[in-house]
């Protein structure tokens, strides 16, 4: 493998432009320095947390340490990447009508954007790249064409749509476009007539914070989601209490990664909202919904549980509690591919780099766009090359990756 493609060696180049000793890196970004250094050389991955708190420290954007977006000229992929021209020149000219486009009848708008929607759910991101961007235009001439009474249930449409093309700028790492995009689906989600739909924008926002590495105000937005939502959950009606717990599995993630960032008192916090969640799940009888395309339920907190000891690298935990659920048959794609990434980076935590291995060629299996672009794939890859060089199945599985 090419030294250059780690996280570890991106870390290393920036920081030593920047004229600072791993040791002075490791103090300003609070991370341990033992840790960063077994980062640098390759023989530890890189993980979301240390990426996130090394991005801040060295005040450069997530994807000059992860090497997003991984930019291929060919195949799927190509056409992908193509996409995101055509996303942003839409999301730019969104208050501007396009001569020549006639929005069609309300009835096949929503009907594509549900496809869209069940694309994002089964992680078949060139097929949303492919149409979002057209569909995009042609409703926001429906917007600004229809009678005033008549834009509301258009609003919540055009927001949903932009949620696709949220999908696909966060996942190849143009975060600058995404969170433009974010931007456009909180417009759209203030004029639907619908305020849950500012909650789950605020849901989304929190993503883009903690892949910045700004745990505490991604924690702090959860809270007034919380806050807007509500306490008492024996009043919440099913799409209330989606929002509700989600946003606690959110502040789980973010919590775990600041403890893991160095911030004290934060592991234990990680497991109270856990809790919570679990209990918001089972106030909805035990059964997983998918109120705007949220998928919570029982299946989404034990995967969340598994995705907790991860982030507070502690492999064996996530091992040890990966088994004792079985994912539903309810439970997205896009969240069972990522369930086994991150089984993936618990394997390698607990030096089983077999298992490891096998969880990745699960996760390509159930969803390979969303794999093959993932950063922690590439970087759990690596780790495993770094410990065992030759073997023909992780030879392929880079390859296919575009690892040289």
């Amino acid at each position: 493998m090419a030294d250059q493609e780690r996280a570890g060696a991106r870390i290393a180049a920036l920081r030593k432009t920047r004229g600072w000793t791993a040791r002075e890196l490791a103090r300003h970004a609070s991370v341990s320095y033992s840790l960063l250094a077994k980062v640098e050389s390759g023989a530890a991955p890189a993980s979301p947390a240390l990426i996130g708190a090394v991005a801040r420290a060295l005040r450069v954007d997530v994807p000059r340490i992860t090497g997003q977006p991984y930019l291929e000229s060919r195949g799927q992929a190509g056409r992908l990447h193509d996409s995101v021209n055509a996303i942003r020149r839409s999301v730019d000219t969104y208050d501007l009508a396009e001569d020549g486009i006639v929005p069609r009848p309300f009835a096949e708008l929503a009907a594509d954007v549900k496809r869209i929607s069940d694309f994002g759910q089964v992680a078949k991101y060139v097929q949303i790249g492919t149409e979002v961007p057209g569909l995009l235009d042609e409703l926001a001439i429906a917007v600004h064409s229809a009678p005033e009474d008549e834009r509301p249930p258009l609003f919540a449409l055009l927001a949903e749509a932009y949620s696709g093309a949220s999908v696909i700028t966060g996942q190849l790492g143009y975060l600058d476009l995404r969170n433009q995009v974010v931007e456009r689906i909180r417009w759209a989600s203030e004029l639907c007539g619908d305020p849950l739909r500012i909650q789950r924008v605020r849901w989304q926002r929190a993503w883009s914070l903690m892949s910045l590495g700004a745990y505490t105000q991604g924690l702090t937005l959860m809270e007034q989601v919380r806050a807007d939502l509500g306490d008492d959950i024996t009043a919440m009606n099913g799409p209330t209490l989606s929002l509700y717990g989600s946003s606690h599995l959110r502040s789980a993630i973010l919590t775990a990664r600041a403890a893991t960032a160095g911030a004290p008192g934060y592991a234990q916090d990680a497991w109270v909202h856990i809790e919570a969640a679990h209990e918001a799940a089972d106030r909805m009888g035990g059964r997983d919904r998918n109120d705007y395309g949220l998928a919570f339920g029982p299946s989404n907190v034990a995967q969340h549980a598994v995705a907790v000891a991860v982030e507070l690298e502690d492999g064996p935990e996530a091992i040890r509690r990966s088994r004792t659920f079985r994912l539903a048959a309810s439970v997205p794609s896009v969240r069972r591919g990522h369930h086994y990434i991150d089984l993936a980076r618990a394997h390698v935590m607990a030096g089983d780099n077999e298992g490891a291995l096998r969880c990745l060629q699960e996760a390509r299996r159930i969803t390979p766009q969303q794999t093959r672009h993932h950063p922690m794939v590439r970087e759990t890859v690596l780790s495993i090359a770094a410990a065992r060089r030759g073997r023909e199945e992780l030879s392929l599985f880079a390859s296919w990756l575009g690892l040289s």
